[in-house]
């Protein structure tokens, strides 16, 4: 599904639209800032939003947590759920001013071996913002056209959800959507 030219694109800051664990997404290296505003020029988004980091596995978190964290992280993952941490050290483009960032440690075996190889992926949704997420290829063609780098294949999402949204307040989780 990602061969080593999905991985050099994303190494050299660029953006790929694939489809993760549920939508398809506009994927690019969260260590990247120019990469990550590149997305957001892109999507049209909303500057101080935070956009979803996948990770392979928690070593990936830019913060360090309490035990009773991981635990309940290990209740949600892998799987769709995207979960609000607190975080003081991670990047500004990430962070967004928000004290916080959007984890997912998706449930795909491909795609957290992709993200073992190339670092955590911002991954918001494949559309311009306020528009429907693109549910196969030629939607997110329509889109983005030849604005990014690659498109991945995986088939039609249309049956899938975007991921469920949990925030961490002390060691419980609220579910937002």
């Amino acid at each position: 599904m990602f061969d080593q030219s999905i991985i050099d694109i994303f190494k050299k800051g660029g953006v790929v639209i694939a489809r993760t664990d549920t939508i398809y997404g506009l994927l690019t290296s969260a260590s990247n800032e120019q990469s990550v505003e590149r997305v957001y020029q892109l999507k049209q988004r909303t500057p101080d939003k935070s956009p979803i980091v996948l990770i392979s596995d928690i070593s990936q978190i830019y913060d360090k947590y309490e035990p009773a964290v991981y635990e309940v992280l290990s209740r949600y993952w892998p799987g769709p759920n995207s979960i609000i941490l607190p975080s003081a050290n991670g990047p500004g483009w990430i962070t967004r001013g928000n004290a916080s960032i959007a984890y997912r440690l998706p449930a795909s075996e491909a795609l957290r071996q992709l993200i073992s190889q190339t670092g955590p992926l911002a991954a918001p949704s494949a559309n311009p913002e306020g528009l429907p997420p693109a549910h196969n290829l030629d939607e997110a063609k329509a889109y983005f056209g030849d604005q990014v780098d690659a498109y991945v294949d995986a088939g039609d999402s249309r049956d899938a959800q975007p991921s469920s949204l949990y925030r961490l307040s002390g060691s419980q989780l609220e579910q937002l959507r």
